[in-house]
């Protein structure tokens, strides 16, 4: 792969990824289009979300320190009240302390709730994301499907719905979605702030918990695909350009979360649905043509 190959893989990524127009679509379709074949399967499309995770960690990073801040507080807490527990066996009468008790807790086990069937989705489905992102078709499909999801989005009033009033089970489902959402087509963000505005969510939460929970997916993904790697592909002088991939990923990332929040707020999907329309019918036709 070429240091320029790099820098436009890097742009795509980062515009798309936040943006509600699917960067897996995108990566699929622009490498079709290039005839890249990347010796290292899915780790360039990995480090490329390491590099926009970077973006989340930036824009919100008060958010994430309390979120640490209180995971770990949970933990202690679960300690605290196994050890009563046995206390009282031994005949003590205290009280549990109360795990999940303010709103970043709340959010901590919506994160960790949400994981579970994204974790499940995408481990099962590696394979096939593989392959069907390997031509045009089920991409520009994707991408449609996309388009319809923003326009249920615009056309869904939201709700006023912070951390304590979200049940558990709107997590799950959101984290469903966020599963469902690795084929290439399907964006991520689009499809999660879609489920969230439908759950209820308050428009300005219901970005933040998109964001937020894609950290652990993302982090995921990059541990199982280097894993399986050969170590030998980390020498190669392609990783010098993935890295600059990375980097224009974050920088464009960022920017792009800076305005995705205003479009969920002034609901300017209808936009982006209208773009997605169109790229995923030239890419159904593309794909008639291009081997």
């Amino acid at each position: 792969m070429t240091l320029w190959q790099s820098l436009l893989l890097g742009l795509v990524q980062g515009l798309t990824e936040f943006l509600p127009v699917s960067s897996s679509g995108h990566l699929a379709i622009l490498k079709n289009l290039l005839g890249l074949k990347l010796e290292t399967g899915l780790l360039f499309d990995v480090i490329l979300h390491l590099g926009t995770l970077l973006a989340v960690f930036i824009a919100f990073f008060k958010d994430i320190r309390k979120l640490i801040a209180e995971g770990c507080g949970i933990v202690a807490d679960l300690v605290r009240n196994l050890i009563i527990f046995f206390r009282n066996i031994g005949g003590a009468n205290r009280s549990y302390i109360r795990i999940v008790r303010t709103n970043y807790r709340k959010f901590v086990v919506l994160v960790i709730v949400a994981t579970i069937p994204t974790g499940v989705i995408g481990y099962v489905s590696r394979d096939l994301v593989e392959i069907v992102g390997a031509g045009l078709l089920v991409p520009g499909i994707c991408l449609m499907i996309t388009g319809v999801l923003l326009l249920i989005a615009d056309a869904t009033g939201g709700g006023r719905k912070v951390p304590k009033d979200v049940s558990y089970t709107n997590g799950f489902l959101i984290g469903i979605c966020q599963g469902i959402a690795v084929l290439p087509g399907i964006s991520r963000s689009g499809t999660t702030i879609s489920a969230c505005l439908l759950s209820g969510f308050d428009r300005k939460f219901a970005v933040k918990f998109s964001f937020i929970m894609s950290i652990p997916a993302i982090l995921g993904a990059a541990v199982l695909e280097i894993k399986d790697l050969d170590k030998t592909m980390f020498q190669s002088q392609d990783l010098i350009n993935y890295a600059v991939g990375a980097l224009v990923a974050a920088v464009v990332g960022y920017i792009c979360i800076k305005t995705m929040l205003v479009v969920v707020r002034n609901k300017k999907f209808k936009y982006f649905s209208i773009y997605c329309f169109a790229v995923g019918l030239i890419a159904v036709i593309g794909a008639r043509f291009i081997v």
